[in-house]
């Protein structure tokens, strides 16, 4: 899964899941929605990892992304995504080239960072799980099945922080052993930004192929 299609798992806003999920995981969704939607914007750093065993290929790579409202900046891979509202414009500055598309028609975009969390509030039965201590923070676990059969992922799985009602970790266990996850660190809520900030301004790019 390519790491702009692992992002669209972390919107603010939840709804009820049918009685097939359980109500523990339904409620702590719900607290991790409020504290969220809490904030103007905020910022974070994470670790993407791949893992498949069978090919023998473990990949590992880091990037930051801020998100206010409906808009964010994601920085990862040598390149940078912007989406101002409207348009998703990807910036790679080794080919000095930006190609802009419409997020939802993107066929290359799996989740959206603006869904960080609305991506399972259909689709997936949801199941109390696993609790595990990191620098002795308790993070439980949620698991999410998918409810469709004709899929490539066996499930997933979110951490969240207990103490601060924070996303940590995101897990999907896919086919043909693959593991990929998302490991959220330092987030930084209601930054100072400028009303400008997620806009795009192609004279902030001289000489670059705009597609």
């Amino acid at each position: 899964m390519k790491i702009y299609k692992i992002f669209i798992f972390l919107c603010i806003q939840f709804q009820f899941f049918g009685q097939q999920s359980d109500s523990k995981s339904i409620k702590l969704l719900d607290e991790v929605s409020s504290q969220m939607s809490s904030y103007k914007n905020f910022e974070f750093e994470f670790k993407y990892s791949l893992e498949n065993t069978k090919e023998n290929i473990r990949q590992e790579t880091f990037g930051k992304i801020i998100i206010s409202d409906n808009k964010y900046k994601l920085s990862i891979f040598e390149l940078e995504q912007l989406f101002d509202g409207e348009n998703l414009y990807t910036i790679i500055p080794e080919n000095k080239e930006i190609t802009v598309t419409d997020p939802i028609e993107d066929d290359n975009i799996m989740i959206n960072p603006l869904d960080l969390l609305s991506f399972y509030k259909t689709g997936y039965e949801l199941k109390w799980d696993i609790v595990q201590y990191v620098n002795n923070e308790p993070i439980q676990y949620v698991k999410l099945i998918p409810k469709n059969e004709d899929t490539n992922i066996n499930y997933l799985l979110l951490g969240i922080n207990m103490r601060t009602k924070h996303i940590y970790k995101l897990i999907e266990i896919g086919e043909q052993r693959t593991t990929t996850t998302l490991t959220i660190d330092n987030i930084i809520s209601n930054k100072n930004i400028s009303e400008d900030f997620f806009n795009f301004n192609k004279l902030n790019y001289p000489d670059y192929y705009i597609d």
